[in-house]
This record gives structure tokens, C-alpha cells and sequence, in this order.
């Protein structure tokens, strides 16, 4: 009964006299006992002095003390029973939390080829807030409450007009839906189809494993199709395969390569016949530099294409926006699905792209990156020319990604080359479907939009040491 703070081992340093508020008293106490529990000094059990005690030892109010251990109580750092008086509560003691230890700088590329991401620092800025302001002052009251599964009716309007223009999609706002990018639409895409009873939906033999394993995780199995000079080989596509199929048609990724204009039709003949669905990857289709480019696939026929755009190449991934044009058979599934799935992108973005677009700021944007990385292609071609004349890049002058052909067997060799250079680059059979096998050429798939342009030579350079 008659312990006092100094009996305790512990010392308590309060700021006290007329210049202390009892508040500011009452927080430095309840942190220093805190501390001294947290950091094992007072050990469980350990009974506390009464507040008289500590309050006359402390030379502080009786009610500030008090209010302190009533505080401590009330977060589960002590206990107060009749009789018994306050202790520490029986509890582990957690060791301090230490800061994670960082990763290496070393050990980070100096440059980064890595295809998937455009020129994050030519993002627009300026002209993104300009267009934030104005979509901020124009924003309905709506707009501050609850998410639309279908997306804002001003963004959906402003796609509709925007893809039926610049990528021939017949588009009506009320067939578009927002999504946060890309794999959010395949992953609802994949839980629609395997609710529709489908076990397997046909991919390409060249593409991302994150959008087959996002099909698996649904519940579908993913065969591939032969691939040749013509792109993807559709000829597989008969009555008995599976009724969906993932196709990147305009600029096959990686390859590289358009789908041929018969492989188009035919596609779309399959669709038709066995009722099937084609789900149109349309990940950098307003990149094309040596011509104007090839229009989406869904204008062919949209009641049997899913057109899927994103935000991630044109502006940048952390954007979190994509969206789909759906036929009118899988409108009301995909709109369940995405209720109940949720992750809808935050309204005020979606204004903010709706105003960037419908402003001609996308337009403008559009047309200084294309010219950018035309201008880094022809770099690279050039380069290759003079450094590496054995390489040949290969595939249409589009996109922000290129494939170098490589001899045959020195594929595995030269990542391994440009690791030790800190040049992240992949090889092209990290994009190949796991059911293929090994089978296929040497290549290095090199993404030329992801460097900033001051780090684009020195990048250029350093992968030209390394190619033979």
C-alpha cells in the first residue's frame, strides 16, 4: 500500500508550474506511463501508487492523476479494481517496432526498359489541374455521394464520343462502363463468363501472365493459339472451343503485329456462328506512327465484341481508369458483377477525365506523346542499325514497346547481361503462355516509353552493350 513513484524505478519528467495547463499536464503523464508500460519498465501486475500518493509526489492535482490512469484504463494499458487499486494490465509486451529495412539502392536498374508504362514524367500536369479545376466547380452534388456502377454519365459520354471518333467503336453512354483500369474489367469480364457456366476462355500464346492467372482465379481455364507472321492464328476458333476468347488485335502484345484483315473477319465470323464473345484488348491503339491506325475490332460487330480501353498508356496506370463497351446481352451481368466486386474509381476523376477530353486537352496530349516515342523508336532502330547490326527490331512502328530479334539460343544470356549492367529488360519468353512450352524465336521485348527523356539515351546506349 505504500508504494510511490521513486519506490518504482521510474522517472517522470512533467512540465509543470503556472505556464502548464492541466491538459497539457494530465497528456504527459498518461504518454510517460504509456511509455513506461509499452517499454516493459513497469511489468505487468505491478501496482500503481494511488493518485493521492502520485499527485503529492508529482506536485500535481489529485484529479489530473486521476484522469490519467482513467484514460489508461480505457485504452487497456491498466487495470482498476475495487480493493486491488490500478496495475499494469496482464499483457504482452510488444517489442519496440523497428523501421523495415529498406531495399539496397544498388540494387535498383539505372535504367528501366520494362514495357507496360508510358513516360510517367510527361505526364500533364498543368493542363490535368486545369481541367480538375474546372470539373471540380461544375460538379453536381451527386457527384460527392455514392459511385455509379456504370461510372459518371459525363465520362461516358465523353468516351462514347471520343472512341467512336478516334478508334471507330460504336459507342453509346449507356453501353460504357468505368472501370479502375484495365484488370478490373477482365476480372469482372472473368466472373460474368464462368457465372455464364464457361470453364475455359482461348487467349493468345504471347501475352500478360497476369491476365491469365485473373482468369484462372475466376475459375476458367486459358488455351492459346498458334501464332505466325500473321498474327494470331484464329483459325482454331470452331464450333466445339470455348465460346469466349482475349485477343489484342490492332498491336498483338508483345509481338508486336497487327491481326490480319481476314484474321479480323474471321474472328468476328466465329463470334457470330457459335455465339461467342471476343474481349478486344485495346491497350495502346492510338499509337501508330507510320500510318493512321487500324480500327477497333468492336466496330465490326458489337453485339458480339467487349471493347476494353484504359487511361494506363495514354496518361499513366496510376490513373486507376478504364472502361468497357458491352453488348447488350452482357450489360445487366457485368454491372451486377461489378456491384458486387466494388473498386470503382473516385468520381472526381472521372469528371477530371470527362473535362480533359471533351476540352481537346486528351487530343493534344495524345498527339506530343505519339510524336515522342515515334521520335524514341527511330532512335532505337537507328541505334541498333550502327551497335547492333545482327538486331533487328521487328513488328509495326506503334505502340511503346519493341521487339529486338535476337539469334537463336542467346536469349537467356543477354537479360542476364543486362541485369549485371542494371538494365531491366525482359525476354520474350517471359511472355509466353506456359502451354506453349519453349517453343518460339529469341527476342528481347523492349519498352522504349518508360525512361524519361532525359534518361533515354544513356538507356539506349546501355542496351546496345549489351546485344551482340
Amino acid at each position: 500500500m505504500g508504494e510511490t513513484w521513486a519506490t518504482l524505478g521510474v522517472d517522470l519528467h512533467l512540465e509543470t508550474g503556472a505556464e502548464a495547463t492541466r491538459h497539457g499536464v494530465r497528456r504527459g503523464l498518461t504518454d510517460a506511463l504509456r511509455e513506461a508500460v509499452r517499454g516493459g519498465r513497469l511489468a505487468p501486475g505491478t501496482r500503481l501508487p494511488s493518485s493521492r500518493s502520485l499527485a503529492v509526489d508529482l506536485g500535481i492535482a489529485r484529479n489530473t492523476v486521476a484522469d490519467a490512469y482513467a484514460d489508461l484504463v480505457a485504452e487497456g494499458w491498466l487495470t482498476a479494481r475495487q480493493g486491488s487499486g490500478t496495475r499494469v494490465a496482464e499483457r504482452v509486451i510488444a517489442p519496440p517496432v523497428r523501421p523495415a529495412p529498406s531495399r539496397r539502392k544498388g540494387g535498383a536498374p539505372t535504367y528501366d526498359l520494362t514495357p507496360g508504362s508510358p513516360d510517367l514524367a510527361s505526364f500533364p500536369r498543368a493542363e490535368w489541374l486545369k481541367a480538375a479545376r474546372r470539373a471540380m466547380a461544375a460538379a453536381p452534388n451527386d457527384a460527392f455521394g455514392y459511385a455509379d456502377p456504370r461510372g459518371r454519365v459525363e465520362l461516358r459520354s465523353a468516351l462514347a464520343g471520343y472512341l467512336a471518333r478516334a478508334r471507330g467503336v460504336h459507342a453509346d453512354p449507356d453501353r460504357v462502363v468505368v472501370t479502375a483500369g484495365f484488370v478490373h474489367a477482365l476480372a469482372v469480364l472473368g466472373r460474368v463468363l464462368r457465372a455464364r457456366g464457361l470453364r475455359e476462355v482461348t487467349v493468345e500464346s504471347y501475352g500478360l501472365d497476369i491476365h491469365w492467372n485473373l482468369l484462372h482465379r475466376a475459375g476458367l481455364r486459358t488455351v492459346p493459339l498458334a501464332f505466325d507472321e500473321l498474327g494470331t492464328d484464329v483459325s482454331a476458333l470452331g464450333p466445339a472451343s470455348p465460346k469466349a476468347v482475349l485477343l489484342t488485335p490492332a498491336h498483338q502484345f508483345p509481338m508486336g503485329v497487327p491481326l490480319h484483315p481476314d484474321r479480323r473477319a474471321a474472328a468476328v465470323g466465329w463470334a457470330r456462328r457459335a455465339g461467342g464473345v471476343i474481349l478486344e484488348d485495346d491497350y495502346d491503339g492510338e499509337f501508330r506512327y507510320d500510318r493512321q491506325p487500324v480500327g477497333a475490332l468492336q466496330g465490326l460487330d458489337p453485339e458480339h465484341v467487349v471493347y476494353l480501353g484504359t487511361a494506363s498508356k495514354s496518361l499513366a496506370p496510376g490513373l486507376r481508369l478504364g472502361w468497357m463497351v458491352l453488348p447488350s446481352g452482357l450489360y445487366e451481368e457485368v454491372l451486377g458483377e461489378k456491384d458486387a466486386v466494388g473498386a470503382s474509381c473516385g468520381a472526381l476523376d472521372q469528371l477530371t477525365l470527362a473535362e480533359f477530353i471533351t476540352s481537346g486537352a486528351y487530343d493534344r496530349h495524345v498527339r506530343a506523346a505519339r510524336l515522342r516515342y515515334r521520335r524514341r523508336r527511330d532512335q532505337l532502330v537507328a541505334a541498333l542499325t550502327t551497335h547492333a547490326p545482327t538486331v533487328r527490331a521487328t513488328g509495326i512502328a506503334a505502340g511503346l514497346h519493341a521487339v529486338l530479334e535476337l539469334p537463336p539460343g542467346t536469349e537467356r544470356s543477354i537479360v542476364q547481361a543486362a541485369n549485371w549492367e542494371r538494365l531491366a529488360v525482359h525476354g520474350l519468353a517471359r511472355f509466353r503462355h506456359p502451354l506453349m512450352g519453349d517453343r518460339g524465336r529469341d527476342a528481347l521485348v523492349v519498352g522504349y516509353g518508360t525512361p524519361a527523356d532525359h534518361a533515354w539515351a544513356g538507356a539506349v546506349e546501355a542496351l546496345c552493350r549489351v546485344l551482340p
